[in-house]
This record gives structure tokens, sequence and C-alpha cells, in this order.
């Protein structure tokens, strides 16, 4: 056997590993140089577990909470830790993912098909079992089995939902997890041990619990109170079981079937997102002190599309919409904030003139004629733009990533102001286990866009991510409970659709880049969907429009 080298990307040293020898010792050497506990390495931009041997040399990172690969690790480690102390607690029950809370993720037991909602002292019970495993600190094992055998052993587990998984996929193998008597199927990687699992919080929530892991930044452990996104999220649960879909091999199923289902499927979703804006539309116009709607979210929610749908909807509730951008409220170039690392941070606030933006408000409240501003972006300088005076049916939408925030409007009083937050909350998982995030469903309708409109790769929509997620992070998500009303703008169908979008830009992005596990991932998720091809049959005015063109409406 020839010999692995491997350099470390942290200090340069060059690794020789003897024969069959894994990565676990020399994570040890290197732990000291970590605050969390390592729980995988990178090894050519690939992600590799420590107990296995690198197939060939070349450059070596370890991964721990602080990587976003890490924590998407340890992430599912607490749902197999759970799952593993649920089960010593009573064979019979099993735990159900259901989707994110902040820093956690919100689970519930089940009993066969019965819901099992536990009390506070079961919910201590399990985070004591779990302690308990941490403690003894057993190894997770990953085997390959043939997919019969697969789906006897899963079968055993009550995992029904997986085998069906298993129907559409064109691998021969399937791999598993083990520990301790209890096997699972996770897509993506596990730590190797319970013991690394070991900063967690259980907290009892609405009719389950949730898993808390740490803030990487700060180790903290936050108390998840999210009642709004909560709703939001069961809200669209009774959408799904309109749809009569649970997860993603109920909807390749309906794909199977031919284009006619997945053309009914289509309307059906669409009719529910339409219903929705109404009802929203038909809220705002009830209250005729409001005057100022607020429409914010995270990147590739579809915001855009949902503001033109919502002023349709106004229209027909008698209203007169009129738009104002936050764009042209940025500050002169050389006064716009730089971030850590020098550049301008045009997601900032304080890259916006909230001043000016708060006296047009009050002004065009008053009934006053206001010059508003444009900005002119080649030249990094704001100029005279249109007069506006507002109508007595005239109401203003402003679109923007701070809408939630107090601060934007702090001089209009608060029952002038209707708040909406817009994001993609999936809840259309792959099984018990495995979630589809939302984080996901936004990265790949933008790869989709950025190629399509702004000709970008997905490498370059990839590299760019994370500086987007920091900005959402500190922009967006801690006044997401402030918005009036939260509009989920995920549509059960679209990933079918995306993926043959994605998959040709996936393929491209280079292996020699950091973005090439992250693309790989992508790939991963992609693959459990069987594709929709029929895209002829989406609306017109559908958000998925936004994505992948031909909207009716202009961008």
């Amino acid at each position: 056997m020839r010999k692995i080298t491997l350099r470390s990307k942290l200090d340069g040293r060059e690794i020789v590993l003897e024969e069959n020898q894994n990565l676990f010792d020399i994570a040890r050497e290197y732990q000291k140089y970590y605050r969390y506990k390592i729980l995988a390495a990178r090894v050519n931009n690939r992600i590799i577990e420590l107990f296995r041997t690198p197939d060939r040399s070349g450059e070596l990172e370890f991964l721990d909470l602080t990587d976003p690969d890490g924590l998407r690790i340890y992430q599912r480690g607490l749902v197999f830790l759970a799952s593993l102390a649920v089960r010593k607690l009573n064979p019979e029950w099993r735990l159900k993912v259901l989707h994110s809370l902040g820093k956690g993720i919100y689970c519930e037991i089940y009993k066969g098909n019965e819901l099992i909602v536990p009390d506070q002292n079961q919910v201590f019970a399990i985070k004591d079992k779990m302690r308990e495993l941490v403690e003894k600190d057993l190894p997770i094992e990953k085997r390959t089995f043939y997919k019969d055998e697969a789906r006897e052993i899963l079968m055993k587990e009550g995992l029904v939902k997986t085998v069906n998984l298993f129907k559409y996929r064109k691998k021969r193998t399937v791999k598993l997890y083990h520990c301790d008597g209890f096997w699972a199927y996770f897509y993506g990687y596990l730590p190797p041990s319970t013991g690394r699992i070991d900063v967690f919080d259980v907290q009892a929530y609405n009719q389950g619990l949730v898993l808390v892991h740490p803030d990487p930044k700060t180790g903290e452990l936050p108390v998840i109170h999210m009642p709004k996104l909560s709703q939001v999220f069961l809200e669209y649960a009774r959408w799904l079981n309109v749809l009569e879909l649970e997860y993603v091999s109920d909807l390749n199923d309906i794909i199977a079937r031919g284009e006619r289902h997945v053309a009914d499927l289509m309307l059906l979703s669409e009719a529910l997102h339409e219903k929705k804006i109404s009802d929203i539309a038909d809220e705002i116009a009830k209250d005729k002190r409001k005057r100022l709607i607020l429409i914010a979210g995270p990147s590739s929610s579809g915001k855009t599309t949902f503001a033109k749908r919502l002023s349709l909807q106004l229209r027909v509730n008698g209203l007169k919409p009129v738009a104002i951008s936050l764009d042209d409220y940025f500050v002169d170039r050389e006064k716009t904030p730089r971030d850590e690392n020098g550049n301008y941070d045009f997601d900032s606030i304080e890259a916006l003139d909230i001043e000016l933006f708060n006296r047009n408000l009050q002004d065009l409240l008053a009934g006053k004629e206001v010059v508003l501003p444009k900005f002119n972006f080649k030249t990094g300088k704001r100029m005279r733009g249109p007069t506006l005076k507002l109508e007595k049916d005239n109401i203003i939408i402003v679109e923007g990533i701070h809408g939630l925030n107090e601060r934007l409007t702090a001089s209009i009083p608060k029952e002038q102001k209707f708040k909406i937050y817009v994001s993609a909350l999936t809840q259309l998982n792959i099984d018990d286990h495995n979630r589809v995030t939302t984080t996901d469903t936004r990265l790949i309708r933008r790869i989709v866009r950025d190629y399509k409109f702004r000709g970008h790769t997905a490498y370059d929509t990839l590299k760019m991510w994370p500086n987007v997620r920091k900005g959402e992070e500190r922009n967006i998500f801690p006044f997401q409970e402030e918005a009036d009303v939260m509009f989920n703008s995920a549509l059960v169908y679209e990933i079918p659709v995306l993926r043959i979008f994605a998959e040709p830009l996936l393929v491209q992005v280079p292996e020699d880049t950091p973005e090439y596990s992250e693309a790989l991932r992508l790939l991963k998720l992609l693959d459990f969907f069987l594709p929709i091809t029929n895209i002829e049959d989406i609306p017109d005015k559908s958000i998925l429009r936004e994505f992948i063109g031909r909207s009716i409406f202009k961008y």
C-alpha cells in the first residue's frame, strides 16, 4: 500500500499515515487548537470521518462546531443521540424530527402513529439518558448493506418512511449508523462517538421537545421561545395534510404517477399560497390605520414576488399600493460602514440614511408632497428622484432586509405599520431523522437564479453564501418574531423542479476549492428527489418563477 501524506492546513505540518491508520490519533494531537471537540476531517475538500483512512494524499483540516459542515454533523449527532435515548427509555417510542427553531431542532415522539406528548419529567429523563450516553462515549459505527438487508434492519426499528425512500434510489447499497443496538439512516455524516456530542439542552416545547445545540460563537445554550415561527410551521404541516404529503417518498410517489398528478399538485400548492396572500391582504385592509407595509426575509425567500402578489390582492380590496425602495436610501459610498475585513457592509442598517427615510415617511403619511431620493450605484451617490404624494387609498410597501427592525421606522407609530416576514420554511423532510432545511432550499433557489439572471456560477454563489448567511444572522433572524404575520414561501414541489437546473451547475464546482464539499452535499440532497420536468405547468405568477424564469412580473 502506498503511503498517504497529508499536509495540515492549520500549521503546514506534513503527516505520513501508516498502512490502515485512521485520523483519530492525529485528531487527538490537534484537539488543543480547537474550542470544541473535533467531529470529522476534510481532506482535499471532501469530508471524511475520523475512523476512515484517506484514500489519497492531500490537504487536511479538522472540523468542529465552528465550521458549517461541523455544525451540521453535530446537529445530526444530537438527533441520533436523542433518538437512541428515547428508544432506551421506551422501545416502542420513536423520535421524529420536524423543523429547526433558532439554535434548536423541534422534535415529537410517536408510538406507532400516536403522538406522545411528553411531560416535564419525561423530558428530563430523555436529557439525563442522553448525558449518560455521552459519559459512556459509545462508538457510532457505520456499515454498508444491500438495500434488502437495510430494509429489514430499518423495519425492525420502525423506520417505515426511510424504507419507502429507498424505492427510488439508484444505488444498490445503503450506509446505516449503529450504536448500542440502535440502527438509523442519515444522509450526512455523524460524529464518531456519543462523547463528542457533549454540549446540548433538551427543552419541552409545544407538543414535543427542542434539542438545543450551542451557539458556535459563544457556546451558549439559548432558551427557545419562537411562538410565531412555530405557528407557521404548524400551519404548513396542515397544508401537507391537505396535500396528503409527509415525506420526500410521498412526493416521489406522486411524481412517479405522471405529469397529470404533478400538475394537480402544482395547482393545489399554488392555490394554498394564493389563499394565504389573500388572507394577509384582507387583514391589512380591515385596519384602516395601516398605511405602511414592511416586508423582510432572508435571501432567496421570494420577497419580491410576494410583494407584487400582495399588491394585487390589496388592489382587490380597494387599496392602491405604492412601492418605495430602501436601496435608494443608501448613504453616499464614502460614508458606508465597513465590515471586519475592511469591505463595504451594505447589509448594515448604518448603510441607510434612516433619518431621511423616517422624515420622508412622516411627511408622506401626513399628506405632504415628498421628493424621494434615487441612488446611483455607478457613482455611489444619492440623487434627486421622483415626487410622491399619497392619495386617500394609497398604502406604502417597503421591501428590505431591515423591515422588521424597529430602528428602521422608529418615528412611525406602531399602529400604522404592518410587518411581514417571508421565508421558505420547508417542512417536507426526507424521513423521520433527516431534514430538508430552509437554508438549503434558499441556497438551491439562489444558485439557480444567480446563474440564470446574474451570470454567476454555482461556485460563485457558494463562495459568497457564508457572508450572506452572516448578514442574515445579524440583520434578519433576531427580528423575525417582530412580524405581525409570517408567510411561508416554500412550495412542496419546488426542489424536484430546481434539481434539473441546479445539478448541472453544482457538478461544475472545481474539486480544488473549499466549496466543493458543499456542492457534493447539495447534490446528495437533490438525489433524493425525482425530477419534475413539466415546468410549463408552473403558473407564471408562482414564486418559483422568480428563480427559474418566465414570470409574469418584471423584476
